[in-house]
């Protein structure tokens, strides 16, 4: 079993871990994607189920997560619990996945994100420059000091929590509202399992990427296997709540057609809603939020890639820190992929690979429900799933919906999809070749 680093210090309590996995669920995704689901679904009851539906899965996800979680709280998320589930080779490809899919996609996406909605209020700016100036500057300020990045995590988070209220509030209050209905017709039943709606919830499921983060420093909470199965259900509801009514205000304030492919949906939003101008202002602070996530991603990303350096031959450099104990190789790492990305792909492109990516590990993780109960009775679970064995089954057979149509739907990223894993493969041949375990980690199978 893979132990936990000596001398670990809980200092992570539940609001904390409530807070991390929040701030991780909300960002670019609630913002962006509407847009590309009304390009095939116009029923405000489907538009508004494909977010109740994503939290529902989310929250199954999380109460998986957490029997997983308490019953071997070290931290690092899929790149430990699989490792630990299964094996090693699954783990590595884990980390690969974290090391461009998991971290530097997202990254990318909440890049693109912020130059479009710079864009939107002054028009001369070129959305991917801005968005690469985005990730080179925070990535310095990551690299440079520690304190001065949590300065930016803390003050840009508290900004976008602010940003979702308000636009919920102000929403409500607006007089201009559509008129749009969310009682279901006879034929809004048929969406809810057409290949659209499964496609669709590939955006939704991006939105909700980041319910498990709580996972990634488990190590570090105070009582976990209390505290992590509480934390992960608590922020998957907020979050759902929050969605819900988030995406029901967009639909209310902008008409359907106005809204298709459209990456900068909450400007469109804060236009009919306020007025040009101060939706200029509206606009700038959900590209504050976005740096809040890129921030994010680049801070967690880079220490998951540090870990994994340390354990992998093959990614020893990126395993080393600089005099302040920062892992500045691997920071840079990841932008040096984000901007790949970046420069490569399309917004939607980059999304789909990567949701199809992440929901093919954490499948696999909440199938390590069913594995460790069938391979290990005998574990100490202090906490169990609730609504075991079917809250892991509506987890899987929805995420399985999803990835079977992404594959027919959408070939060519599935393909990108499937190349980076089989990247990942390769390099974990060539660590059996040439590379080795980090002599502080330990696996037993």
């Amino acid at each position: 079993m893979a132990e936990s680093s000596s001398g670990t210090k809980k200092t992570v309590g539940l609001i904390t871990a409530i807070s991390i996995a929040v701030a991780n669920m909300i960002g670019t995704g609630v913002f962006t994607s509407l847009g590309y689901q009304v390009v095939d679904i116009q029923s405000a009851f489907a538009l508004v189920m494909l977010w109740v539906v994503g939290g529902v899965v989310a929250l199954c996800g999380a109460l998986s997560y957490g029997e997983l979680g308490a019953a071997l709280p070290r931290s690092g998320g899929e790149y430990h619990l699989l490792s630990e589930i299964y094996h090693p080779s699954l783990g590595f490809l884990s980390g690969w996945i974290s090391l461009t899919a998991g971290f530097a996609a997202p990254t990318a996406i909440a890049a693109i994100a912020l130059g479009e909605y710079t864009h939107a209020v002054f028009p001369a700016v070129p959305v991917t420059h801005v968005g690469a100036i985005s990730v080179v500057l925070i990535t310095l300020v990551h690299s440079t000091s520690i304190r001065w990045g949590n300065y930016l995590q803390n003050i840009s988070t508290a900004v976008k929590v602010g940003v979702v209220v308000l636009f919920i509030v102000l929403g409500f209050m607006a007089s201009n509202h559509q008129p749009i209905s969310l009682v279901p017709k006879s034929s809004d039943w048929g969406i809810l399992v057409s290949p659209f709606f499964a496609v669709a919830l590939v955006y939704v499921s991006y939105a909700y990427t980041g319910w498990n983060a709580a996972v990634y420093i488990v190590g570090e909470i105070q009582k976990p296997q209390k505290n992590l199965p509480k934390a992960l259900f608590i922020a998957t509801v907020m979050v759902t709540v929050l969605y819900a009514l988030l995406n029901y205000v967009f639909l209310l304030l902008v008409p359907i057609p106005e809204l298709a492919g459209k990456v900068e949906v909450g400007f469109l939003a804060a236009e009919q809603m306020l007025g040009p101008a101060a939706a200029d202002v509206l606009s700038i602070l959900i590209s504050v939020l976005m740096i809040s996530t890129i921030s994010a991603m680049v801070f967690i990303g880079g220490r998951i890639a540090q870990v994994i350096g340390e354990d992998y031959g093959v990614f020893k450099m990126l395993g080393k820190r600089n005099e302040k104990q920062i892992p500045v190789n691997a920071l840079i790492f990841q932008a040096i992929v984000t901007l790949l990305f970046l420069y490569t792909s399309t917004f939607e492109q980059v999304m789909v690979y990567a949701t199809f990516l992440l929901i093919g590990m954490s499948s696999l993780t909440v199938a390590g429900v069913y594995v460790l109960r069938w391979r290990r009775p005998e574990m100490d679970r202090p906490y169990k799933t609730w609504g075991y064995p079917v809250t892991p089954a509506v987890f899987l057979l929805v995420n399985t919906f999803i990835m079977v149509y992404v594959i027919l739907e959408r070939p060519l990223e599935s393909l990108v999809g499937l190349g980076i894993m089989i990247v990942g493969i390769i390099l974990y041949m060539l660590n059996r070749k040439w590379g080795s375990f980090g002599e502080d980690t330990v696996y037993e199978e």
